[in-house]
């Protein structure tokens, strides 16, 4: 039997969505469950203490010299339990940032830019993120071509963004930052019927034509740094375009009902750990349900001044803010204090992990077709070099764990990046400034 992908089972009037079922793809025996991806940051970076400081243990990085026998330090032990299905990457980093401001990293994360500025208008000008780029070829199947969440929301300022995600144009992608409202816009129910929906939708496509024709005259008339202006506007018009196409050919497909049991969808930057545990559920719930198949999760932004998200730690009884936490980690009892906020994220980790792994899906689980990639764009304090990285499941895909790795400044990032898109079978070849693939990776 061969299902059609958007098949659902109506029974008393209710309509529930299918989770991905080997009968909606090819035949049986050829039959391969769907590659997903998602990213999981967190800024300013990690310990890093000398050989002879008392609390070297709480170092984030591994202590060997890297392969199999390495031995995981406090601040990421709480990954012990995956261990055999993870990889822990050192040395690896953007080159075109090393130069940049230790704030400035986050934005090129996912992108690998310089961040130059460009343009009569002399904005930084940024590129897509490897997130976006595995969208344009493995989002068309699913409702949501991606999900973009932090913790601190919207877009943020150029070199402090509030995401990870960013356009064709470079051009910022909004996050959700609020757990009830991710869960109503991945399954909530619209009270309108759908007739009323389609009709809205129609309307709005009609101004949104309006609205473009109607710039695309003026813009003639404007010069060229106007124009430079109205270029990204029109931009951002398309978008919401594309949204509205998106949403109307999905309108007559039911979004899935799934049980928020355990989910604390009222949790918001006041109760810190209720928000990034329901986050990360969010994510195992959207790949369950193949609402999306690629996700981003920043934890926070790097602009420690207005960021909400900075003072999460203290909230939660650390001893300080994630920037001042940085900052310290070289003082007395600074990689300590450190290495307990990280391995708080770490046991996040492990439980968003032990929850993919525990869903069978195909020949595996949903850890063993998603690929996990957990880090930061700062090794010691503000550092733009050595990003502490983690890399994890995906095994169907190829990918081989159970290993420390450690690389020379003359490998660049993206060369992990131009691996992940080979192996998630996109056609790109390459990605920002690589300059090849990572075969110890991968079988």
């Amino acid at each position: 039997m061969k299902l059609d992908r958007r098949t659902f089972l109506r029974a008393s009037g209710i309509s529930l969505a299918l989770p991905w079922l080997e009968a909606m793809g090819a035949p049986v025996e050829a039959a391969r469950a769907p590659k997903r991806f998602c990213t999981v940051y967190f800024p300013y970076g990690v310990a890093m203490p000398k050989d002879d400081n008392p609390d070297k243990a709480w170092g984030w990085f591994p202590e060997g010299e890297g392969g199999r026998d390495y031995v995981l330090s406090k601040a990421i032990e709480p990954l012990a339990p995956h261990r055999d299905n993870m990889t822990i990457m050192g040395g690896l980093s953007h080159p075109r940032m090393w130069g940049g401001g230790g704030h400035d990293s986050g934005d090129t994360f996912l992108t690998g830019a310089e961040l130059r500025r460009g343009g009569s208008d002399g904005a930084l000008k940024n590129t897509i993120s490897l997130d976006q780029v595995i969208a344009e070829h493995l989002g068309g199947e699913t409702r949501f071509r991606s999900v973009v969440l932090s913790n601190d929301g919207g877009v943020g300022i150029p070199t402090r963004a509030n995401t990870l995600s960013f356009n064709r144009e470079g051009q910022p992608i909004p996050s959700l930052n609020r757990p009830a409202l991710v869960f109503e816009r991945l399954f909530g129910l619209n009270d309108d019927s759908i007739e009323a929906q389609r009709r809205r939708l129609t309307r709005t496509g009609s101004h949104l034509d309006l609205l473009l024709d109607e710039a695309r005259g003026l813009n003639r008339r404007l010069g060229k740094r106007d124009q430079e202006k109205m270029d990204q506007y029109l931009t951002s018009v398309r978008q919401v375009e594309q949204q509205v196409e998106r949403s109307a050919a999905w309108l007559d497909v039911p979004k899935p009902r799934v049980n928020a049991t355990g989910l604390t969808l009222d949790a918001d930057d006041s109760t810190p750990g209720e928000l990034i545990q329901t986050m990360l559920d969010l994510m195992v719930l959207a790949f369950q349900t193949d609402s999306t198949r690629i996700a981003t999760y920043q934890l926070a932004s790097m602009h420690g001044a207005i960021s909400v998200a900075t003072t999460f730690p203290q909230l939660l009884g650390y001893a300080n803010n994630m920037h001042s936490l940085a900052h310290g980690a070289n003082k007395p009892g600074g990689a300590k204090r450190n290495g307990e906020w990280q391995a708080f994220l770490a046991t996040r980790m492990s439980d968003f992990l032990t929850k993919l792994d525990s869903i069978e899906e195909g020949e595996g689980t949903l850890l063993d077709n998603t690929l996990v990639y957990y880090g930061s764009s700062n090794s010691n304090t503000h550092n733009n070099r050595n990003y502490p990285l983690v890399l994890a499941g995906a095994k169907n895909m190829g990918f081989k764990h159970g290993q420390y790795l450690r690389y020379g400044e003359d490998t660049p990032l993206a060369n992990l990046y131009a691996t992940m898109l080979e192996r998630l079978g996109t056609p790109e070849g390459s990605f920002a400034d690589s300059n090849g693939t990572l075969r110890e990776v991968v079988i």
